[in-house]
Parts: C-alpha cells; structure tokens; sequence
C-alpha cells in the first residue's frame, strides 16, 4: 500500500474486515447512500437523453438526435464530478494527517467499502425462507438483491438468483475493495466502490444510459479486471478447483460483462452447480450463458456459496499476512 509497509497495511485489513464482520454497514448516513443521491442529482441535471426522456414521458415530442460522442463526453464529465472530489479528498487526509489519525482512517474507509456482512445478512435469509417452505417470501427476498423478476419463481430459480448475486457480489462488495486497499489504501478502496456504484447507476445500455453511462461501465470494467480475475481463482482454490477451472475457461467468455463472467462461472464450478439461464428482466425474458455445472441449485446450496465466500476471504487475509511476513523477513 502506497505510504505504508506491509505489516501496516496486513493490519489495517485485519482491522477493516473485523469492523465489517462486527458491525455491518452503518444503518444511518452510509457514505454510498449519499454519494448514490448525489449521482442521482448529477445524472439528471447533466443527462441530455435524460431531458428527452422526461420530455417523451410528458408526451412532448423529441427534436434533437442523439449525440453519441457528445453525451459520452458529458457523462465522463459527470463522472469526474462524482467521484475525484471525495477520493482526493481523502487520500490528501490519509497522506497528511500522523499515523495515528491517519491509520483510524484507513480502516473506517475500508469498512465503508466492504459489503461482506451485508452481503450475507441479504442472503442467508433467503436459504432459511426456502427451507422453512415460505417460497413467496424468499421470492421478496432475493427480489431485494437483483434485479430479474421472480415472481413466478420456484424454488431452483430463486436459490440460482441469490447464488450468482452472492458470488459477483463477492467480487464487487469484498475483494475488490481489498484489493485496491492493499494497492491505494483506503481512498482506493472509497474509488473502487464508488465506480461500482455509478457503473450499477449508470452503466445500462438503455436509452437513457447508453451513451452517458458508457464511461462509468468502461471504468468500472478496468478497475475490476485484475480483482474479478484474483476472485476468480480464490473461488476454485476453495471449492472444486477442477470444475471451477474448467467452467471459467469454456463459459467466462460466453458471458456480457467481462468480470462478473469469469467470477461467476468459476464460483459455479467450484459448488458444482448450474447457474446462468434464461431470466425475466423488465418483462422480457432475456437468453443468457449457462455457468457452472451439475444440478440445478436447492437451498442448501445457498449456504455452501456463503461459506465459499467466507473461505476465500479467509484466503485472502491469510495471502495478506503472509506477504506481510515474507516482506518483514526480507
């Protein structure tokens, strides 16, 4: 971590993650909460296609053709906008201020970037529903965690649902943040999270989105590529490597996004379960990739993707230390 040795920054992590395990994600004034208000602010006042939709939806007819390379341009004025301002801030605070403010710092930004306690105080309930045969209420449930409609979910469906957002969330909540911590401290952990944020924003190919948007889903593919990849390999380490080995070089490339793809696939293989489908959107049953092999997933295999993500961010500390202690030792 830039400024910082590696016994510090093992530390530091140990400590982020211990405060996520404890505590969770602050219930009142979450910092992604504010920053997704005030994107939401940005998007609106900047969006030209956001004007036309406001106008289309008032039943004024549009006049101005879409201007892609202008729009494009806006939105990554936008995205600037949004996301400079509070990372510079902080990394000139963590980078001014004495360790001993400084390093207090540290780990409350990476508590902020960490998701992994939400993550699965959102799923784990999801399995106990199932189990309990309450399938209308895991259906609400899950519902809360993707965006596809389940409402005419069985059980198979729903436990997929929750498994793939369980494993990408993985990547986007977790180890990403982690690992652009141990990389740029905590404000590269803050501008990790806050691109995730504004790709789920903004990064649609919509009307609305599709030339805006077409920054903020770029960036956030760059700034996940190496982490989606370590992701990738720490779940086939802690399941069925094999399998999971298998499923991430033969489906990954058949997925749309370039990330969540190989995490994904990956993920499945290593719990030896299908995943991928066919899936309802907005309406519209959209065709996508089968991941991952085997049956089609049951509740009980809500819990095993859980514990998989528990085991590898268990991995990834130990990785941590040990790279402390070899680095000490050198």
């Amino acid at each position: 971590m830039l400024g910082f040795s590696a016994p510090v920054t093992c530390a530091l992590c140990f400590a982020g993650v211990a405060m996520d395990a404890i505590l969770g994600e602050p219930s009142r004034a979450h910092p992604l909460v504010a920053f997704g208000k005030l994107a939401s602010r940005i998007e609106r006042a900047l969006n030209p296609d956001a004007h036309a939709a406001h106008r289309s939806a008032k039943g004024v007819e549009a006049t101005d053709e879409p201007r892609p390379l202008r729009t494009r341009i806006i939105g990554i004025a936008a995205w600037t906008l949004a996301v400079v301002p509070p990372v510079a801030l902080l990394a000139a605070l963590t980078r001014t201020l004495p360790a001993m403010l400084s390093w207090p710092l540290q780990v409350v930004a990476l508590w902020f970037a960490l998701g992994a306690r939400s993550l699965i105080d959102h799923i784990a309930p999801v399995e106990q529903a199932l189990r309990a045969g309450d399938l209308e209420r895991a259906r609400g449930l899950t519902a809360r965690v993707v965006t596809r409609d389940l409402s005419d979910a069985d059980e198979p469906a729903v436990a997929k649902a929750a498994i793939e957002s369980a494993l990408e969330n993985g990547n986007d909540a977790i180890f990403g943040a982690l690992f652009w911590f141990v990389v740029a401290g905590g404000a590269g952990a803050v501008a990790f999270r806050l691109i995730n944020t504004l790709d789920a924003m903004w990064g649609y190919r919509t009307p609305r989105m599709r030339y805006f948007g077409w920054a903020a889903a770029r960036l956030d593919d760059a700034a996940n590529y190496i982490p989606a990849r370590l992701t990738a390999l720490t779940y086939a380490i802690c399941g069925n490597v094999r399998s999971a080995l298998a499923c991430w070089r033969t489906q990954a490339t058949a997925w749309e996004s370039p990330n969540a793809g190989p995490v994904m696939a990956s993920g499945a293989g290593s719990l030896d379960v299908a995943c991928g489908g066919a899936a309802w959107y907005h309406g519209v049953l959209e065709p996508r990739p089968v991941l991952g092999c085997g049956q089609a997933p049951q509740a009980a295999d809500i819990g095993r993707a859980l514990r998989l993500v528990k085991r590898s961010i268990a991995l990834w500390l130990g990785a941590i230390a040990l790279l402390a202690i070899v680095t000490t030792v050198r």
